[in-house]
């Protein structure tokens, strides 16, 4: 199957590739990305037909304040230690 190639810009010439392969997308026009580090991307289609994926994280580790992460390990150290409530019965918050 031949395949179409784009001669670069200028601009283009210092990017470097690193890693090519074909892939195709399943009956729900998914694709899995090859040792992909981060787990949510913002995706941009491009006029062209190409498409930019850019790896976001949910939450900045410095957004939290340092007394809430301390507050969360100190949380985590007691239930490891097997320090926790009862369990809480929601039964009368769901409707059925």
């Amino acid at each position: 199957m031949p395949t179409a190639t784009l001669k670069r810009s200028k601009a283009a010439r210092g990017i470097s590739i690193v890693q090519h392969y074909d892939i195709a997308a399943d009956a729900k026009n998914r694709i899995s990305l090859r040792g992909a580090t981060a787990k949510y991307f913002h995706v941009q289609a491009l006029s062209n037909g190409s498409y930019v994926l850019q790896p976001r994280v949910l939450v900045s580790p410095d957004a939290i304040p340092a007394r809430t992460l301390k507050m969360l390990e100190s949380s985590v150290a007691q239930l490891k230690k097997g320090k926790a409530s009862a369990p809480i019965d929601l039964a009368r918050f769901i409707e059925g």
